[in-house]
């Protein structure tokens, strides 16, 4: 199926010079969606995954959808400050200044092997930081997968090392 027609361009979104895609679009369509999670279920059948590891917002949704799917608990990751109990923090450098996401310390055990799941692949500072902290607690990262890659902001760069997936390609920065 092809994805990209589904996906809208918002040009100047958040700020000027930025093509925000969007894929609230996508999630209009049912066979879309189902394309997505079924796809990646069938992906990972057979790894042994212990996990779904999504940040929010849009990672909860096709996270959580695919956790649903295989069986599997979905562990969510956030901003600072928005999980309840005890966390383990990971911060990482934006265009101007940081920002700081959060695990619960209890959310993985050691040998446990995940998937990262997000909407968009781009420059990579915040996928980055969720593996490093899917790495403290002891797990093993299978994949991180994304609906859309941003190839030309060379987000695979900071990702060394772990496999990435991807549906859909833009080759706009």
């Amino acid at each position: 199926m092809d994805l990209a027609p589904l996906i809208r361009n918002v040009p100047d979104f958040p700020k000027a010079g930025i093509q925000f895609k969007d894929i609230t679009t996508l999630l209009q369509y049912p066979d879309a969606f189902r394309h997505i999670i079924d796809g990646w279920k069938a992906r990972y059948a057979n790894q042994r995954i212990n996990a779904i590891v999504g940040m929010e917002a849009r990672g909860f949704i096709f996270g959580g959808a695919l956790a649903y799917a295989m069986g599997v608990p979905f562990v969510p990751v956030r901003k600072k400050g928005k999980l309840p109990a005890r966390t383990i923090a990971a911060t990482y450098d934006l265009e101007y200044g940081t920002d700081t996401l959060e695990i619960h310390a209890d959310a993985l055990r050691k040998g446990d092997r995940v998937v990262i799941i997000d909407d968009l692949l781009a420059t990579g500072g915040t996928v980055a930081a969720m593996a490093r902290l899917v790495s403290q607690l002891g797990a093993e990262i299978v994949e991180a997968a994304f609906v859309i890659e941003l190839p030309p902001l060379k987000g695979r760069e900071k990702l060394a090392g772990i496999p990435v997936h991807t549906l859909v390609e833009f080759m706009v920065e």
